[in-house]
């Protein structure tokens, strides 16, 4: 009897978690008690595994401080957040690059605190460094880098971690159109080529339909949010494609009246 009960429960299937985050009614206030600011009011959003999804929204709509208690930051004041993967990645709008270490030598901090042995590193490195398409790159500083050379290394940084999920606050911001344009592009193909799931903040509307499988509006003080939209466009996309641009009016004209809202109290 005690053989056929461990034969059952080794067969028995393994539980999959059927999202990559879950954000459950999250609140979160700042502040002394008593004179407390509502930032972000009762947010609920599953990202699926493999799914990318942006946060839209003004400035001052609380999605940074959504990302950065996805990432484990800080706690909401309500709510709770899961992720069932472990910690997730985290890549800044700034590229947060150590200058005192090459390119290679950054992504392999990432690698060794992450537990990887030292004498792996050096491979793993130069293998990020090219998914990002930085070939012969590992031994450059960070000044003998572009702005969009920088962006990639912290991006390869990022993946280094090898978390299911990667959060991105705006990493694009800083550089110009055309740099841009060409990271979103080298971002579609990995994201394309693995199994990580993103959630990417932006205010930027052509960037988050340009990228994401679904764009998810936040209104202005309290976050709340205010609509969704399934972005059902065929990847890859170019940033003036008619059917983006489209899908980007409509989008701006509900963003415009969530800050036409906030601006009448």
């Amino acid at each position: 009897m005690a053989t056929t009960l461990d034969v059952k429960q080794a067969a028995a299937p393994v539980e999959t978690v059927p999202y990559a985050a879950r954000i459950d009614h999250v609140s979160k206030s700042f502040g002394r008690p008593g004179a407390q600011q509502l930032v972000l009011d009762d947010i609920s959003i599953d990202v699926a595994p493999g799914e990318f999804v942006t946060l839209l929204g003004a400035s001052g709509c609380g999605k940074s401080t959504l990302l950065n208690l996805v990432a484990g930051l800080d706690r909401p004041s309500a709510g709770a957040i899961d992720v069932p993967g472990g910690r997730p990645a985290l890549m800044f709008q700034e590229h947060a690059l150590f200058p005192w270490l090459t390119a290679g030598k950054n992504i392999e901090l990432a690698l060794k605190m992450r537990g990887m042995p030292k004498a792996d590193r050096h491979d793993e490195a130069e293998r990020l460094l090219q998914l990002v398409r930085l070939n012969g790159a590992y031994g450059k500083r960070v000044h003998e880098l572009s702005g969009g050379m920088r962006q990639r290394v912290a991006l390869a940084r990022a993946l280094a971690q090898d978390s299911n999920l990667l959060l991105m606050d705006e990493p694009f911001a800083a550089l110009d159109a055309i740099t841009r344009d060409v990271l979103h592009e080298e971002l579609t193909r990995i994201w394309s080529e693995t199994s990580v799931s993103v959630l990417f903040v932006t205010h930027n509307v052509r960037e988050a339909v340009r990228l994401a499988e679904r764009v998810v509006l936040l209104s202005s003080r309290p976050g709340r949010i205010a609509r969704e939209w399934k972005v059902g466009i065929p990847q890859p996309r170019r940033i003036e494609d008619s059917a983006v641009a489209d899908l980007s009016v409509e989008i701006t004209e509900q963003l415009r009246g969530e800050i036409r809202r906030h601006g009448q109290h």
